[in-house]
């Protein structure tokens, strides 16, 4: 083979493995679970039962892809190093196990694809629709519906969906309000300068103004928690400036929420649990370093190359 087929054909595998490391897609934005109705933002409800945990829900802006939804305000995703980060292997969220991923290292290495009996598998319902579909896409490639449902279960699914269904019901976990409740999603103007008191002290009534996005008093979010806890939907309150900030929480309830309204959710079904955006920045999974290592590699062969060629040129 001549020197010049081999820059070609050098070049042509750069070309092959550079695709293979495209960038994952822009994160989605995360939204108070309150802000989800039943047209628009899509519920995303993650089932922990498998580890003794709760269905934990949440909002998701949309248009968006079911991958982006499941790697946003604290949640977070890991791929296996042969189909990469498309391939959901591992699932964990911020507020719940100190974010740990299920299932953990020590049970699935996330190496190869994992097997038909124990996976996470994907499950769509369209606004409206109080059944579950198996889903026909990847997370990548499917774009959930505004006022739909994702959901994300581990166990035995075969392929076409026909077994390992969910045990309980859309309606039981999706957003039955049809406007926007909880914080508000525009921030108030910023207040005007309060002028100094002789003596340096601070008039009475200046401090920490409310932050943006609290709602009013007595303001119900979506599931109607237990008396006591706080309204779902409802940020965390905001620290006073130079505090730490304290960590993300999920609101706990002693049985199922019920989104109010709801007629037909089931009470045999995971605990329900909102799992509101944390401040903790999700990072998205790359996958396999190898694509990256191999581009680099043939990048650096392809260089050395030209530079053969170049010197050969020169002598002749």
């Amino acid at each position: 083979m001549t020197v010049r087929r081999w820059c070609r054909s050098i070049a042509a595998l750069s070309i092959v493995a550079a695709l293979a490391v495209t960038p994952a897609p822009a994160l989605a934005d995360p939204l108070p679970i309150g802000q989800c109705t039943t047209s628009s933002g899509v519920i995303l409800a993650v089932d922990f039962s498998a580890w003794g945990g709760p269905l934990l829900r949440s909002c998701g802006t949309t248009p968006t892809t079911g991958y982006q939804l499941l790697n946003q305000g604290g949640w977070r995703t890991t791929g296996t190093q042969h189909d990469g980060p498309a391939f959901i292997c591992r699932i964990g969220y911020a507020g719940h196990q100190g974010g740990t991923q299920y299932p953990t290292p020590a049970n699935e290495r996330c190496a190869l694809t994992p097997p038909a009996s124990a996976y996470w598998s994907y499950w769509h319902a369209d606004p409206g629709q109080n059944s579950w579909v198996y889903s026909q896409l990847g997370a990548m490639s499917y774009k959930p519906k505004p006022g739909s449902v994702d959901l994300w279960i581990f166990g035995a699914t075969d392929i076409g969906g026909t077994e390992g269904r969910p045990r309980f019901s859309p309606d039981s976990v999706r957003a039955r309000n049809s406007k926007p409740t909880g914080a508000a999603t525009a921030a108030p103007p910023p207040a005007a300068p309060t002028p100094a008191q002789p003596g340096g002290g601070i008039p009475p009534g200046a401090g920490n103004p409310p932050g943006p996005g609290n709602p009013p008093p007595g303001d119900p979010g979506v599931g109607n928690p237990p008396p006591g806890l706080p309204p779902a939907g409802a940020p965390p309150s905001i620290p006073v400036s130079g505090a730490p900030t304290p960590p993300a929480t999920v609101a706990t309830s002693p049985g199922p929420v019920v989104p109010s309204g709801s007629s037909s959710a089931t009470t045999d079904g995971p605990r329900v649990l909102d799992a509101e955006p944390t401040a903790t920045a999700a990072r998205q999974d790359t996958g396999s370093a190898l694509p990256t290592l191999i581009t680099v590699g043939l990048l650096a062969l392809l260089a050395l190359v030209g530079g053969v060629v170049g010197w050969r040129r020169r002598r002749t």
